[in-house]
């Protein structure tokens, strides 16, 4: 790829490669986590329950959880060019076919199933490629890569709310899969699997640069690429730890994202104050993400992320008692700040505890866990509700999960390399 190196020779492409990945990563994230604001226009153009409702989204989690462990197991193969440009095309075409179903049934398979090919793997994809450019400040960068998913929210879930309350859920839909179309295709020609692939080492080390310098970076990118395969990863205490605590943590985010702008509009809310809070957790994530990764850098992983899995839990309790808005708002904002927060230092102890040789299907694979909990959240959420009337037995649920993630982050440690 001549034009990539030469590139490479004036800016270190590893930029370049974060730029398309947080945009890229911003619009997937958006379209998938906007599902809260359609919740009520779908809820009541197919007269369905919460938990049916809820289960549209829950469905699109689960199978974006087995679309990660093919997608990760492509990406260490061919890497994201192509991977990318299929989930463009994907997730484009989802909701396309979404904004014209006419039965409800119809939505598992535009929405839960289409979307989930085209979003599913966007984590994995986003965090693994990263992971092979960048080594230094390694927390801020990845804070960086997944702000996309704050901004996502940020910006696309008022935008939706917006096209409903002026041009029906239907033409939100339809604009918002051209958005996928138009954006994710083109930026998907930039990315690229590691430095290796231009003859460059990460961080941005120059071939011009000292020979200690180069031997540094040599020795560094090798130690790197080593790492476990799937089989030696799953014999590890640390792949079932921090496979939990993806699960606790995808189960509670996940049931705020989906039913908090609901809850505040059965408080009698109107719905684009209502919104708003799902603004501020997108904002606030973003915030959490930059701030809490540089954070880690210093602080370490494991301080990091269980203070954020602190604050996460105390947020959840404040639901239960929340009356205003103003609460609510406040609410939002440190549960977006401490889910973001607590993302970046989890990840960077996967790639210290596996290495990179086979991250992306690693990852992957502890997507699972992510999936399982991103789908149980919202419907355990919906049925608490359909059962009792309220959240609350649901948000003290997720406080428990929170204390836990803690715990479980605790007593986790980074694996020793020996023997790749």
């Amino acid at each position: 790829m001549p034009s990539l190196r030469r590139t490479r020779d004036r800016l270190f492409y590893g930029w370049v490669i974060l730029a398309a990945l947080l945009v890229i990563n911003t619009v997937a994230q958006g379209l998938s986590n906007s599902f809260g604001v359609f919740f009520k226009s779908l809820e009541g153009e197919f007269d369905l329950t919460r938990m049916a409702t809820s289960g549209i989204f829950s469905t699109h989690m689960a199978l974006g959880c087995v679309v990660s462990i093919i997608g990760g197991w492509a990406l260490d193969r061919y890497g994201p060019r192509t991977i990318v440009f299929l989930m463009g095309l994907f997730a484009g075409l989802s909701l396309l076919l979404t904004s014209q179903v006419n039965s409800s049934w119809q939505l598992f398979i535009t929405y839960s199933l289409l979307l989930s090919i085209g979003t599913g793997s966007i984590y994995v994809v986003t965090m693994a490629t990263i992971l092979r450019w960048f080594d230094k400040k390694q927390g801020l960068v990845l804070g960086i890569a997944g702000s996309g998913a704050g901004l996502g929210t940020l910006a696309i879930a008022p935008l939706a709310t917006h096209l409903i309350s002026n041009s029906g859920w239907r033409t939100a839909y339809l604009l918002m899969g051209l958005a996928a179309l138009l954006i994710v295709i083109p930026l998907s020609r930039l990315l690229s699997k590691g430095p290796s692939e231009i003859e460059a080492h990460p961080d941005g080390v120059k071939p011009g640069s000292g020979k200690r310098e180069l031997e540094k970076a040599g020795r560094e990118g090798s130690a790197r690429l080593a790492g476990f395969s799937l089989p030696q990863a799953s014999k590890t205490r640390n792949f079932w730890l921090l496979g939990s605590v993806w699960l606790l943590y995808s189960f509670c985010f996940l049931l705020i994202l989906t039913h908090i702008v609901r809850h505040a509009i059965d408080m009698g809310i109107p719905a684009m104050e209502a919104a708003v809070i799902l603004s501020l957790i997108g904002g606030s994530n973003i915030a959490g993400r930059l701030l809490m990764g540089r954070v880690s850098d210093s602080l370490g992983r494991k301080a990091t992320a269980i203070t954020c899995a602190l604050l996460a839990a105390g947020a959840m309790t404040s639901l239960i008692w929340a009356q205003e808005l103003w609460m609510l708002y406040l609410v939002g904002i440190v549960c977006g700040f401490s889910f973001g927060g607590l993302d970046p230092s989890v990840t960077a102890l996967i790639g210290d505890s596996f290495g990179l040789r086979n991250i992306g299907v690693i990852m992957g694979t502890l997507n699972i866990a992510w999936g399982i909990g991103a789908a149980t959240g919202p419907a355990i959420g919906g049925l608490i509700f359909d059962v009792t009337g309220s959240y609350a037995t649901a948000f003290s649920i997720g406080t428990t999960a929170m204390l836990a993630v803690a715990l479980l982050i605790a007593l986790s440690k980074r694996e020793i390399k020996e023997g790749f």
